[in-house]
């Protein structure tokens, strides 16, 4: 394995490779601030990408050898193909060249303290959260996360050099090039099977991740997890647990939901200390996330007063059942949901929430996991009144012919889900105007492009205050 300080070396000239993406523009973001020459290049434009162009990166749209020229170390994404020019060029010219969990993991060891989030569920919630919390205390950490929070404007925020806080991606094995000194894992499910062989390889994975944490440092598990739990006897790291168990160190207790479907709790601490905690984000998934949040800056010493009044100004971060506004009496709602555990979350939060019709736009997210998880997908929609099936988004697969959205469909009317496949967007919109009434409410979900429905129908219809 790589490794490597950025600051003991004479690097001048950075190039990420795929720098549109969430977790890179941070990174890029960073590098620029410190006053590094940094370029890079991407499939298509954004907004992010014209944010990096507004604070002096040299960005290339499209991928070609000649994006390189000048670089002395390059940072490419997981989805970078292999066949990639500019990471083809860079190897045969012995340019260093390293993944972005290898920078990332040499950049944290610039920070005296770094909190890295991870599980298969809720990381960028709880880092946003955690974020949040700090943000409004007196720490001034380096934030980087994998969504939109207003509370930073944005996925980024440069601090000291004190604290980095920061979502880690058991994606590949990524997690085992992080040695945070206070690490989180929040749950363990069958995901990324594209990479993963089963549960197995996973759990496996994170125990060898919880072996890179030191003596001094913590390991923060939810302890209602079964898979998690294993962590704890192979770590020499400090354990801190939390979860509904009145057991952990940090539990939830006497849960309610208001009429909008926020939580409600009792926040225990090692069973000595009872605080009510109110949430203004919807669904029990959200007390875990906020456990692990609380547990995380309660120990890095932040007042309990100043993190309760965090939790509760926490309004969410895009694209997590975000509302983003009304038509015909309509609620439009987006979330990033696209595993059968977060569907059946999201949509039992959003039933906790309503009593009218809930309409569920569900974009299949890669062939292997539509394929793999197809009996859970089909599971998991049952809060749903109406489920719409669009195309398959591949990301960074290609089409092999062996699953196809038509086949979830068939899977979920075998449940006695009403479900229905349509293939266009465009088709999608006018479905929606036919046929949802007011008082429903449609939640686009998925990983990939499926928002835009939910925009085109804001836009191109008269849209009401919330």
């Amino acid at each position: 394995m790589f490794e490597f300080c950025i600051n003991d070396h004479n690097y001048s000239h950075v190039h990420f490779i795929g720098i549109g993406g969430i977790s890179m523009s941070g990174l890029a973001e960073i590098l620029l601030t410190e006053g590094y020459k940094v370029s890079g290049s991407d499939m298509n434009n954004s907004y992010i990408v014209e944010r990096l162009k507004n604070l002096g990166a040299d960005i290339y749209i499209g991928h070609s050898e000649n994006n390189i020229k000048g670089a002395d170390l390059i940072v490419y994404t997981d989805a970078i193909s292999k066949d990639n020019e500019e990471l083809i060029k860079s190897l045969e010219d012995s340019v260093q060249t390293v993944d972005r969990a290898t920078f990332l993991g040499a950049l944290m060891k610039n920070y005296e303290n770094s909190i890295a989030v991870s599980g298969t569920h809720g990381k960028t919630t709880t880092t946003s959260m955690i974020a949040t919390i700090l943000n409004r205390s007196l720490l001034k950490p380096t934030i980087l996360l994998g969504g939109q929070l207003d509370e930073i404007g944005g996925n980024v925020k440069l601090g000291t050099k004190k604290y980095l806080l920061t979502e880690a991606c058991e994606y590949r094995g990524n997690i085992l090039k992080y040695y945070p000194t206070i690490a989180i894992i929040l749950n363990m499910e069958e995901e990324h099977l594209d990479y993963f062989e089963d549960i197995n390889h996973i759990v496996d994975t994170f125990t060898q991740y919880g072996q890179n944490i030191y003596e001094d440092g913590y390991l923060i598990i939810n302890s209602d997890d079964s898979n998690a739990r294993k962590v704890i006897g192979n770590t020499r790291a400090k354990i801190i647990t939390f979860g509904l168990n009145s057991k952990s160190d940090y539990s939830a207790e006497n849960i309610s939901f208001t009429t909008d479907g926020y939580p409600r709790f009792m926040l225990n601490i090692k069973d000595e200390s009872l605080y009510p905690v109110k949430l203004n984000v919807m669904g029990i998934h959200n007390v875990y996330n906020a456990l692990a949040s609380i547990s995380a800056t309660h120990t890095l010493g932040v007042p309990i007063d100043t993190i309760l009044e965090s939790i509760e100004a926490y309004k969410g971060t895009h694209r997590r059942l975000e509302v983003k506004g009304i038509i015909n009496g309509i609620k439009i709602i987006d979330d990033y949901a696209h595993h059968p555990t977060e569907i059946k979350a999201s949509l039992r939060a959003l039933k906790n929430s309503t009593d009218n019709r809930i309409w569920c736009i569900f974009q299949p997210h890669t062939y292997t996991r539509t394929k793999i998880l197809l009996n859970s997908f089909a599971e998991s929609f049952s809060e749903a009144d109406k489920v719409i099936i669009p195309d398959i988004y591949a990301a960074r697969e290609k089409d092999n012919g062996l699953i196809h959205s038509t086949h979830l469909v068939e899977a979920l009317l075998k449940n006695g889900i009403d479900a229905k496949y349509i293939s266009s967007f465009d088709s999608i919109e006018d479905y929606i105007l036919d046929n949802a009434k007011k008082g429903d409410v449609v939640v686009t979900m998925g990983a990939g492009n499926v928002y835009t429905i939910g925009e085109s129908l804001l836009e191109n219809n008269k849209k009401e205050a919330i």
